[in-house]
């Protein structure tokens, strides 16, 4: 009689953490093609890649990109700002900085401001309508039962608190409330409330900061690629570790 083989110290690797690698590796196409677009249509992104530009000529051609739209020119801004919110890597301050320049301190508050609490309301209602009945499965019922209790009653506070922690991934709690039965009005509203302050000092301060001191907007690029990797990798890490505490002991 032949004995058994030894368990194996390795996870397995189908299953539901091989879902969270398509996950990553599919947001990781969804922002390469955005960029790629962004470029090649001599978007926001092909500005800012231009090495023959000074600091001030790459903010005057964003502005200029904007207003290329004319009197749609906030629509388009507020859609992309809903596009950084649904796409949840892309940083915020990306956008927020750049739109006190191009629409002044207030509207570009107002408008950051309005891009984000649409967006998060997309983002929730697309985690409810195509993602909920599978990320739901790889948690536990119980918890998510009384954290959705609390949600309902307090929900407005606890996103406001939420959101208005500047390192709190705000995307993610729009994905988060879409597992929940929380009224959407209620996420919005917090968001609206806890965004406020950060979305207006980001247009006030960039209004002021860029106009006087053009070559900051390097900085704020380097800080928003390490922002987007590190939110990449945390994202993976917790995708993974859910989906392989979800697949069934041997």
């Amino acid at each position: 009689m032949t004995p058994a083989d030894p368990p194996s110290s390795h996870p397995p690797t189908s299953g539901p953490s091989q879902v969270a690698r398509l996950l990553g590796a599919a947001l990781l196409a969804a922002l390469a093609s955005l960029f790629w677009w962004s470029y090649r249509t001599e978007g926001v992104v092909y500005v800012l890649c231009q090495s023959n530009l000074t600091a001030a000529e790459k903010i005057q051609r964003l502005q200029a990109f904007f207003q290329q739209f004319g009197p749609f020119a906030p629509l388009a801004y507020v859609a992309l700002v809903i596009c950084e919110v649904v796409l949840a890597p892309l940083p915020g301050a990306m956008l927020y900085a750049p739109g006190g320049i191009i629409f002044g301190g207030f509207w570009g508050g107002l408008l950051s401001l309005a891009g984000n609490v649409l967006g998060a309301g997309l983002a929730c209602q697309l985690m409810r309508t195509f993602g909920q009945s599978y990320f739901v499965r790889f948690l536990d019922r119980g918890a998510l039962r009384h954290y959705e209790t609390r949600l309902i009653r307090s929900g407005v506070g606890i996103v406001f608190l939420l959101r208005i922690n500047p390192l709190t991934s705000s995307d993610f709690v729009s994905y988060a409330a879409g597992l929940t039965r929380m009224p959407l009005w209620k996420l919005m509203l917090g968001t609206a409330l806890g965004m406020a302050p950060l979305c207006w000092a980001q247009a006030y301060l960039a209004g002021e900061l860029l106009t006087a001191f053009p070559n900051l907007i390097y900085p704020l690029l380097i800080a928003c690629v390490i922002y987007t990797f590190c939110v990449i990798v945390v994202a993976r890490r917790l995708l993974k570790q859910t989906a392989l505490e979800a697949e069934p002991a041997d």
